[in-house]
């Protein structure tokens, strides 16, 4: 599933799957920015379709930044993708409005755009979910640089009632001996129709080493749950200050994880920081882990998707990646 563009950096990704086809969604900024880390404030959604998930045909921009003052006013940033009960697509994404140039401070803000045929998207106005107290942390707490608030994933109820997204974000409050930045947790919000959220309690607790948990994904491999979420060694905190970060794994009871007792301290690292923003992805040989090509040598920014690798759990219960282990 090798995909990359020869003018632009390519990151964070989700795919769809409607009969034989394969739609991978992507972010995409241009290399002729210079500097990669440019390319968060510049980042579109783009389009690619392919039937093998080798070869790939691309079909360009489908989501670009919003107007001055809109949530999505600077860049569009990660999301998915699902289908409804009425057959209409829908994209959850992340709108990131940055203060000025040149200055990190932004606000993140989950929208929605539907789509008929996933090729055509319209922004739906209607739909934007922002992170609030009492549970997280926004910006004018002025304890991290961004409201974050991105990277939503959606999952039907297991009892079938209703919808929970889960998001990357920061809790508000903290215990008095938790270090100051280790505020990352899964946020939560419920649905009953994919329109109207109400926010809901974390499904982790801060103090679990993780200034942010990125990209979550909950899904099942072989009949088990599994937590995915990235985070790199730059981000790390608490006691995993100055380790070594990447993709991390964490294998769950969906129930109580949508229920709010998992504890992300167990979680496992499944690849280093060269790869991040892993997916679990179906393919011909069995489920596989898809992410973008993050670091090289001297850890200069590649910015292209990586082959899929292949999954599977250990003697130890623990998810693996083959000829990858890396301990954690």
């Amino acid at each position: 599933m090798t995909f990359s563009l020869p003018d632009s950096w390519v990151w964070d990704f989700w795919t769809a799957v409607d009969g034989d086809t394969i739609h991978l969604f992507y972010l995409h900024a241009p290399m002729a920015l210079g500097d990669p880390d440019l390319r968060h404030r510049n980042a579109s959604i783009g389009h690619a379709t392919s039937t093998d998930g080798v070869a790939w045909v691309d079909h360009g921009v489908v989501l670009t930044h919003g107007s001055p003052g809109s949530p999505d006013a600077s860049a569009t940033w990660t999301g998915s993708v699902l289908r409804d009960p009425s057959g209409t697509w829908r994209m959850f994404y992340t709108g990131a409005r940055f203060a000025a140039p040149g200055d990190r401070t932004n606000v993140e803000t989950i929208l929605m755009a539907t789509s008929a045929d996933l090729f055509t998207w319209v922004k739906d106005p209607g739909v934007a979910v922002s992170a609030a107290h009492p549970w997280y942390e926004t910006l004018a707490d002025g304890t991290w640089h961004e409201e974050a608030w991105r990277d939503p994933w959606i999952v039907r109820d297991p009892g079938g009632q209703g919808w929970h997204m889960l998001m990357t974000a920061r809790a508000r409050d903290i215990p008095a001996d938790v270090d100051p930045l280790d505020r990352g947790v899964v946020g939560h919000a419920v649905s009953d129709d994919l329109v109207h959220w109400t926010l809901a309690a974390p499904l982790s607790a801060p103090g679990a080493g993780f200034t942010h948990l990125e990209v979550p994904q909950l899904t099942r491999i072989d009949d088990r749950a599994v937590l995915l979420f990235s985070c790199d060694s730059a981000h790390l905190a608490g006691d995993r200050r100055g380790g070594e970060g990447g993709i991390w794994a964490l294998p769950v009871d969906a129930e109580e994880l949508l229920a709010g007792t998992v504890d992300v301290r167990a979680a496992h690292r499944i690849t280093g920081d060269e790869l991040y923003a892993g997916r679990i992805v179906r393919t011909p040989d069995g489920p596989a882990l898809l992410g973008f090509e993050n670091t090289g040598t001297g850890g200069a920014f590649i910015g292209r998707l990586a082959d899929p690798r292949p999954v599977h759990w250990d003697g130890r219960g623990r998810l693996v990646v083959a000829q990858q282990e890396v301990a954690s």
